[in-house]
């Protein structure tokens, strides 16, 4: 393994091109074999990450902890309110001091309108790899392992019918970073995507603008649709998933009229049954069980958000080793 991508900032896929992505999915899937067989890898030995988290986390925080540990390296979870970021310090002086300190600083913060901006601010300064752990607009650590997970139940993903379906959900007002990450990703390889929708729950456009142009070279493509059942219809992957209506509506309220409008928009074992014998259903977990799926979905045959779960240990350990790494 050499250290092709050392100091890139792994901010969002976009701003990684089809060679480097596979490249990144080729380490993923040594690093899954090599963790299966007991091999060590000793990649990032003596090296230190700096995990700062605005808002909670279960996969992420924990695939970033063990995976650095398991590479041979060490990563300190901060608590941004416990941290001088809480009295104002900037960015700047954040990124600039803990790259003195490390090799790798990550981040999750999703707030709408700031997340994105900050990760670029500490970027500008800093002198190690900012790696995003979800912001208000792209969450690419989900997105290669869920890439990762389509490639190893479908092999070729040329020309797969995978919808991406919006899903009532009232826990909290969710980020559109997993949505955003996969219509842009999924086209560039070649996957048909259906992007589906209740009105008021839009993408940005200069995303789906982006999405149609990352379809039309590279072979996929993207169809927007407001009729649930015309996503589940002959899917091969159906990605279920709520998203809030920031676009729409910026407000941090969770429940509104536009909400419960919707509240029929639900992964069921009769949607299920639209899709092809062989439908898988993803979802980046947490899920809302009762509201966004029935239980008989996601704990059923046809669920594979656990393998999907697993994947975002090995990803997070790629993304690290490879752009953390020395040799």
């Amino acid at each position: 393994m050499k250290p092709l991508y050392k100091g890139k900032h792994f901010i969002t896929l976009e701003e990684w091109n089809k060679e480097e992505i596979d490249t990144l999915l080729e380490v993923s899937k040594k690093l899954k074999d090599d963790f299966l067989n007991n091999r060590p890898t000793p990649y990032l030995d003596h090296k230190t990450a700096f995990l700062m988290f605005f808002e909670q986390s279960t996969r992420t925080r924990n695939s970033m902890e063990s995976g650095l540990a398991q590479l041979g390296g060490h990563a300190t979870f901060l608590d941004t309110s416990t941290m001088q970021i809480a009295h104002g310090e900037s960015p700047k002086d954040t990124a600039v001091i803990l790259s003195s300190y490390g090799h790798g600083i990550a981040c999750r913060i999703c707030n709408w309108g700031i997340g994105n901006h900050y990760l670029r601010a500490m970027a500008e300064h800093a002198t190690v790899p900012i790696m995003n752990l979800q912001c208000d607009l792209y969450h690419p650590m989900q997105g290669l392992a869920d890439l990762m997970t389509i490639q190893e139940v479908c092999g070729d993903t040329k020309n797969l019918k995978v919808s991406i379906i919006w899903a009532y959900a009232k826990s909290h007002k969710k980020p559109i970073s997993v949505p955003v990450t996969q219509v842009l990703l999924f086209p560039r390889y070649g996957i048909d995507v259906t992007l589906a929708y209740p009105e008021g729950y839009d993408l940005p456009e200069w995303v789906i603008e982006k999405a149609h142009e990352n379809a039309k070279a590279n072979g996929g493509s993207l169809t927007i649709t407001h009729n649930m059942a015309q996503a589940y219809k002959d899917a091969d992957i159906v990605i279920p998933k709520n998203w809030g209506s920031w676009v729409t509506n910026p407000s941090e309220q969770v429940i509104d009229n536009l909400l419960e409008s919707y509240r029929d928009w639900k992964c069921t074992e009769a949607m299920i049954k639209l899709g092809k014998p062989k439908v898988y259903y993803m979802h980046a977990l947490p899920a809302d069980r009762g509201n966004e799926v029935d239980d008989a979905v996601i704990d059923g045959p046809h669920s594979i958000v656990y393998q999907e779960a697993e994947n975002r240990l090995h990803t997070a350990k790629a993304v690290m080793a490879m752009t953390m790494g020395d040799k």
